[in-house]
This record gives structure tokens, sequence and C-alpha cells, in this order.
């Protein structure tokens, strides 16, 4: 005969009480709280959202022209009638920093959309369809990578009139193979599994399935080449300017630096003054989208 060994009375409490549920993070709250916790993130966004503010806000803070004459020519900073000093015209420089930071970031945000939406358009087709049709797309691809791009940005700017139109087209045109190439791959990373056959075995169309099944599970690393994207949009523009491709009519940062490189030396603050607005810029877009990269790859979270 068996003997029964009796429970205790916490193991019998244990074995009757239910197991408390496991709560799963979303993945979004959880990239959200790897981005807040990234100092150099954080930091990034704090610079970004100054300039954002100073680019909005300024003109109604501080209501000039920017292309009017206020003081004597190369007048020094922290002057009485420019504090930021003036260039060769005589035009104030701090006025020129705030009204310029509108179109420089202006054509930065919108040639970056412009570069990723038709990277990702033909990334995406070329990575779902494959064969011939990614064949010939990668040799679209490849026939805008091998062209100096900012030699192409000149001739596209230089053949139309050099306005901020023109040189934001010239921009988004010549800088979307990067992020082609990566959606590409994602595309070809995605298509097989088994979700992605679910959905045809279901009968969706292939729009469907690019857009709205693929394209989400795809967007991590494209989020963060659209962010990097708006930092060398930026510097497209100021390259531009510098040239002299630039919209006369508009004041930004490459322009001013273009307009006073020919008197760096004796008006060192009209070309340092906008070069450092740049510089903090491109440098907390980088910021952000190195924090992006570590919150939403899923590699770099587990660390």
């Amino acid at each position: 005969m068996s003997k029964v060994i009796p429970m205790s009375t916490a193991a019998a409490s244990a074995a009757a009480s239910p197991r408390p549920a496991v709560r799963v993070e979303h993945p979004g709250m959880e990239a959200m709280r790897m981005f807040l916790r990234n100092p150099a993130a954080i930091i990034g966004m704090a610079m970004l959202v100054a300039v954002l503010l100073v680019a909005i806000l300024g003109p109604w803070l501080y209501p000039a022209d920017p292309f009017e004459i206020k003081a004597a020519p190369l007048t020094p900073p922290f002057s009485e009638d420019a504090w930021l000093g003036s260039d060769y015209l005589g035009r104030d420089v701090l006025t020129a920093l705030i009204y310029g930071g509108r179109a420089t970031l202006l054509v930065g945000a919108v040639a970056a959309l412009l570069s990723v939406l038709i990277g990702i358009t033909l990334g995406a087709f070329a990575g779902y369809y494959g064969g011939k049709v990614d064949a010939a797309l990668m040799k679209l691809t490849e026939f805008f990578q091998v062209l100096p791009a900012l030699l192409f940005a000149m001739v596209v700017v230089t053949l139309f009139s050099p306005t901020l139109v023109t040189v934001t087209l010239a921009i988004g045109i010549v800088s979307w193979t990067g992020t082609a190439r990566l959606t590409r791959a994602e595309f070809m990373k995605y298509r097989g599994l088994e979700f992605v056959r679910a959905e045809r075995a279901i009968g969706a169309r292939d729009a469907r399935i690019i857009w709205k099944v693929i394209l989400p599970n795809a967007l991590p690393p494209l989020v963060v080449s659209a962010t990097l994207a708006i930092g060398a949009s930026i510097l497209f523009e100021a390259g531009l300017s510098f040239l002299g491709l630039g919209d006369p009519n508009q004041m930004s940062w490459g322009l001013m630096i273009g307009s006073s490189r020919q008197y760096v030396l004796s008006c060192w603050w009209a070309v340092a003054f906008p070069g450092a607005a740049i510089f903090i810029t491109v440098l907390a877009v980088s910021l952000i989208g190195d924090g992006l990269n570590d919150a939403l790859n899923p590699k770099l979270r587990e660390r």
C-alpha cells in the first residue's frame, strides 16, 4: 500500500495560487525607452529642437530683412549695430542666421523626404519582385550611384533656374541610391517568410503585401536612413550655395558662407557662425540617427 506524503501549507498555497502573468512590452515602447536612455540621443534631440525653435520663432521675435544693410561693412561681432557682426556688404549676420535656418532646414527635410520616397519605392519593387524587375531597377540604381552626386546636382541646378525648388529636387534626385539598396535588402529578407506566404495564400494583392505587410516590418533601418539623409541634404545645400548655385533670393546658411568666402580672413564671423549652425544641426541629426539605430535594432537592444 503506497504511502501518501502530505503537502506543506506553503507548497499547497503555492500550487493553488495562479502564476503571475508575464507582461510583454510593446516593441515601440521598448524602443522609445531605449532611445530616452541614450544620453547622446537626448542631447541631439535637445540641440535639434533648439535649432528648430530659433528657425521657426526667430522671425516673429526678431522681425527684420536679412538682405537689409544695417551696419558698416565688416563690423566685428558684439558691436552695437550688429551683435554677431556684419558681412562685407553690411548685412546683419544674426538676422541672416535666423532667417537662413528656415530655408536650410526646409531644403534638408523636403529633399530627404523625396530621396527616401524614391529609394523606398524602387527598392521595394526590386526586392519584392526580383528577377528582371530587380535587375532593371538595380541597373538604374548603379547608374545614379556611379555618377558624382554633387556634380550631377550642379548640372541639374545649372540647367534650370537656381531656385529653392530646383535645389531641393536636385538633391532628392541624386541621393536616393543608398535607401533603395537598403530597402531592397530588407524586402528580400522578408518576402519568403511565413507571414508573407500566409498573406499570399488568402489572396492578398501585391500592393497590400508590399506596403502594409512587409514595409512596416522593414521600417526600423529605413527610419534611421531617413534621419541621416536630412543631415546629408543640409550639407548638399550648403555645398551648392557655396559654389554659387543656390537661390540668391533666399537667405540660407550655405549662401552666407558662399557669399563671404572671399573675405574669410577679414570677416571670419560671417563664415564661422553659419558654419557652426550647419555643424550643430548635422551633429544633432547624426546623434538622433545613432540613437534610433540603437533603439530600433533588436540585437543592440539585447546588449
